[in-house]
């Protein structure tokens, strides 16, 4: 893998001045790189359990912030991203990504969005207002943080018209505003990403059945297991010397997204050896390298949503001056001199399951008796990406250890 800083020069010196096509190609692998850095940082502090995270949403507020963003802070959002939204073609290229990024067709929803909420009485500039309007599906909100609980209540009605869907019987989990603080100037920023789709070969509801699926403890679980016997993408690489992923490509209806599941071939592979070993080269290798073949799958459903505080994250991407109210440089926002990020609240959530609520039948259990068709069966921790293939926008990304949590 290049190191980081060698891509961002490559990026500004080359691809800038180049083809299209490379600036395209450049920018495809930097988002895909940011994604898989989210994944490992978070990864790496989550125990071991389910995760979800979005890089698409996360992505859009701190693009969002290069407008209004002074110095060094603007300097570190582009160090971390890997690019500037200021060129005409990279934004161009961001925007055409945002919008596969929030639509709604046949079978297929996606909603993206984020919101700025900040201080009531704080006078914007009308240069950055205007980029809020037009960048992905973002809004401003004024509220008054001198009333924390009041602007909690309205951050979390704000969330569940996307997370949840305007659905009463699926709230999201609560925004948490624990350290916020009363002051004069302040900004929350959220964001967040709900996806709804129906599969390319929808799985039947009464091949569906219980099978075991072995947890990063070692537990045996009985989980709802989807069965198909199906034409895939599919692909066996090897990791490391020891080590290979079988990587298979689920596409949806209707549009261009796929949930791609990265899955350890060796059944005593936990995660966390494979996890450090996943990069945004192995990923284009992987999406590329797929070959058609009929396979019997088995895919339990799952259905995960987390909430994070992402300034340690990003502050370890070396985003630390935007919660810094000493050293934040955000005067193209308001022209003020203390302006600066208090909160940075990310939430996702991901639903893979065959429509219906119920599903019976012995089906699955039979064919996997009798049949000589290779078989992918995702009965133990996987990684997963959902992916769209004209931008490469990871929409999200994560790891299924528990598909009963």
């Amino acid at each position: 893998m290049l190191p980081f800083t060698f891509i961002l020069l490559l990026l500004h010196s080359g691809c800038l001045q180049g083809g299209q096509g490379d600036l395209r190609k450049e920018l495809k692998g930097l988002k895909t790189e940011f994604a898989v850095r989210l994944y490992q940082t978070l990864a790496g502090s989550g125990n071991g359990t389910n995760l979800v995270i979005s890089p698409a949403s996360v992505s859009v507020p701190l693009e969002l912030l290069q407008f209004g963003a002074r110095g060094n802070t603007c300097l570190q959002l582009e160090r971390a991203l890997g690019y500037t939204v200021h060129g005409k073609r990279v934004h161009n290229f961001l925007r055409t990504a945002q919008a596969a990024a929030s639509t709604s067709g046949p079978g297929t929803t996606i909603q993206l969005a984020c919101a700025l909420f900040v201080q009531t009485g704080t006078s914007l500039s009308s240069h950055f207002t205007e980029h809020i309007s037009l960048w992905a599906n973002s809004s401003l909100e004024t509220t008054n943080f001198s009333e924390p609980n009041r602007t909690t209540a309205q951050i979390n009605r704000w969330v569940s018209k996307f997370v949840a869907g305007g659905k009463p019987n699926e709230k999201p989990r609560n925004v948490s505003l624990e350290r916020i603080h009363s002051t004069l100037a302040q900004i929350a920023l959220v964001s967040t990403v709900s996806f709804r789709s129906i599969w390319q070969k929808r799985f039947a509801f009464t091949d569906t059945q219980v099978l075991s699926f072995t947890s990063t403890e070692g537990l045996i679980l009985k989980v709802p297991m989807m069965y198909q016997t199906a034409n895939v993408n599919y692909g066996q690489f090897q990791v490391t010397a020891k080590q290979q992923v079988g990587v298979l490509e689920l596409p949806y209806r209707g549009s261009s997204v796929s949930l791609f599941l990265v899955l350890p071939w060796d059944k005593a592979t936990p995660l966390a050896f494979l996890e450090p070993h996943l990069t945004a080269s192995a990923i284009h290798i992987w999406t590329n390298s797929l070959k058609r073949i009929k396979m019997d799958v088995f895919l339990p459903r799952f259905r995960i949503q987390n909430h994070f505080n992402l300034k340690d994250v990003l502050s370890s991407l070396g985003i630390t001056d935007l919660f810094d109210p000493f050293k934040a440089n955000l005067k193209g926002i308001s022209g003020q001199d203390d302006l600066y990020v208090s909160e940075a609240i990310h939430n996702a959530r991901i639903e893979v399951l065959e429509d219906g609520t119920k599903a019976s039948g012995t089906t699955a259990l039979v064919l996997l008796r009798r049949s000589r068709t290779p078989i992918f069966k995702a009965d133990r921790p996987f990684i997963f990406f959902l992916r769209e293939s004209d931008t490469g926008s990871v929409l999200c990304i994560g790891r299924v250890t528990n598909p009963l949590e």
